[in-house]
């Protein structure tokens, strides 16, 4: 009786956890209608997603300042309602973490820290997705099987360690952010290598009131078949005038050749109305021109894309 009563009073305790945990639902819907024109191809209409996705996050406050936290992020087409990583439902993140005084770790798969520190945080029209998202910016994007150590916030400073398993299928991958938040000035540093593959940026960007300034430059290098290992300069520069509930948007990139006769530059302008903090209405137009062995956005050699398109987006 006392062995009964003591797994009772154990799987009590196990179902009333001494602190509460919150999960939240989450996601967002982006989709616009676009004129796009692929090369010599003729113009046509199309419904685009722009990575529209359903979450689900959630932390537990353990004591003694630790706290646990997770997300699952899937990743879907919203002009289809297909999900946008095939089989794989939990396409945009699956991680796990405990985090204090310490800083964190972090296990599972999720974007790389050095895409959200350089390319990612200037781009401010459309949040870096659809056919407006950055086409140039270098990177092999490995999100699968990582670990990481997340520093603690001091002086404005962050950083974000992390390498992932290649599980003997493939070249291990290894990441590295930092950023810079102090008022109005910010600054990131990214630095990835997989294999022969290795890219390193720098970003700043800073708020003028209601006019913001940013950009990256970044350094890439990989092995490629016949012609051994080249590297290659990517930059970008972005600008955004707020009036009211209106921004007005401008960014131009260029990517310098490889190989040969394979860079590129991309233009893009853009206007987002935000109807409130979750909802906006936008319009852009963006121009991919690749040189003659370019194919930026394509997949095809010389051929170059444009698209004018309007939007929705809401946040949940």
């Amino acid at each position: 009786m006392k062995k009964i009563a003591l797994v009772a009073a154990l799987a009590a305790t196990a179902a009333a956890p001494a602190f509460a945990q919150s999960v939240t639902l989450w996601g967002r819907i982006n989709t616009t209608v676009e004129s796009q024109k692929f090369g010599s191809q003729d113009r046509k209409v199309v419904v685009q997603n722009n990575s529209s996705r359903l979450g689900l996050k959630g932390s537990e406050d353990l004591g003694g300042g630790l706290k646990a936290s997770f997300s699952l992020e899937h990743g879907l087409n919203s002009d289809t309602g297909a999900a946008t990583g095939g089989t794989t439902f939990w396409n945009r993140a699956s991680w796990v973490q405990l985090e204090g005084g310490f800083g964190g770790i972090r296990l599972g798969k999720w974007f790389p820290g050095s895409y959200f520190a350089t390319a990612d945080y200037v781009s401010n029209h459309n949040h870096d997705t659809g056919t407006s998202a950055d086409a140039l910016y270098a990177t092999q994007f490995y999100t699968n099987n990582k670990v990481s150590y997340f520093t603690p916030t001091a002086g404005g400073f962050s950083a974000e360690l992390s390498a992932a398993a290649g599980e003997n299928a493939t070249t291990r991958a290894f990441d590295v952010a930092v950023n810079y938040d102090m008022g109005p000035a910010h600054a990131g540093l990214g630095y990835e290598k997989k294999g022969d593959f290795t890219q390193i940026a720098i970003r700043g960007l800073y708020e003028f009131g209601p006019v913001v300034i940013g950009g990256y430059v970044q350094r890439a290098e990989n092995t490629f078949a016949g012609v051994g290992k080249k590297d290659w300069n990517v930059w970008r520069a972005s600008g955004m005038y707020v009036m009211g509930q209106s921004e007005f948007h401008l960014n131009f990139g260029k990517a310098d050749k490889m190989v040969a006769d394979d860079g590129a530059k991309q233009l893009t302008v853009g206007y987002n109305y935000n109807l409130s903090k979750r909802t906006k209405v936008y319009g852009f137009w963006t121009k991919v021109d690749n040189q003659s062995k370019g194919n930026y956005q394509t997949g095809v050699a010389g051929q170059d894309f444009s698209s004018l398109a309007a939007g929705i987006r809401h946040n949940f």
